[in-house]
């Protein structure tokens, strides 16, 4: 497929992103991702460019406030099943069972994300009464908010939040890792604090 061949597929495909208002936008999620792959612009990188895609028109169009839907969960689960749906529409125009089967991504994938949001949401609910209760002088909820930012934090990443100085803050994170809050990992020339039950947590994705 020639470069201006390339160019005016994808021409068309941006036309139908923001010009079929008529359609609901998660048929036209289903379609899009299925035109962006069989147009396949890159040599490399396809199917990873479609799901970044298909999250920043969701955000587009007030269906998510952020791009958290993890849609590459449920095709890679369903990987061979992908394939033949996306080949049918190819050989036998059969878009009804590829938009059910993208529309099916999205409802499985929300519940999931849901779940997950609500587990980390109990997990902090439960570290910060473990240590407002085992460390009360440590305790703020704003540190323990902050070490649920990310699975680990840096003693910079305290003093930026504002919660304390710099000889404070590696006070406070090196109390959690005595407590087993936090694990303390050496990086170069600074400490890691890693939020173990949080990494578990966001790591089982699969």
């Amino acid at each position: 497929m020639g470069e201006d061949l390339i160019r005016t597929k994808l021409a068309n495909w941006e036309r139908y992103i923001h010009e079929a208002e008529n359609i609901d936008p998660l048929i036209r999620l289903a379609v899009m991702h299925y035109q962006f792959e069989a147009i396949h612009p890159f040599v490399d990188g396809n199917g990873r460019t479609g799901r970044v895609l298909n999250l920043l028109f969701l955000v587009d169009k007030d269906l998510l406030d952020i791009t958290i839907l993890f849609l590459s969960r449920y095709i890679i689960r369903n990987k061979a099943l992908y394939y033949r749906h996306l080949l049918a529409v190819t050989t036998e125009k059969d878009w009804e069972t590829w938009i059910l089967f993208m529309l099916e991504a999205v409802r499985t994938t929300a519940e999931w994300t849901t779940a997950k949001i609500q587990a980390i949401r109990e997990l902090l609910d439960e570290t910060a009464s473990a240590i407002r209760r085992k460390l009360p002088k440590t305790y703020s909820r704003e540190l323990v908010e902050l070490i649920f930012v990310n699975p680990y934090c840096r003693v910079n990443d305290v003093v930026k939040a504002g919660i304390c100085q710099r000889q404070t803050a590696a006070v406070y994170l090196n109390t959690l890792a005595d407590g087993a809050f936090l694990e303390k990992v050496k990086a170069g020339r600074e400490n890691l604090y890693i939020n173990p039950p949080l990494l578990a947590l966001l790591s089982d994705h699969i």
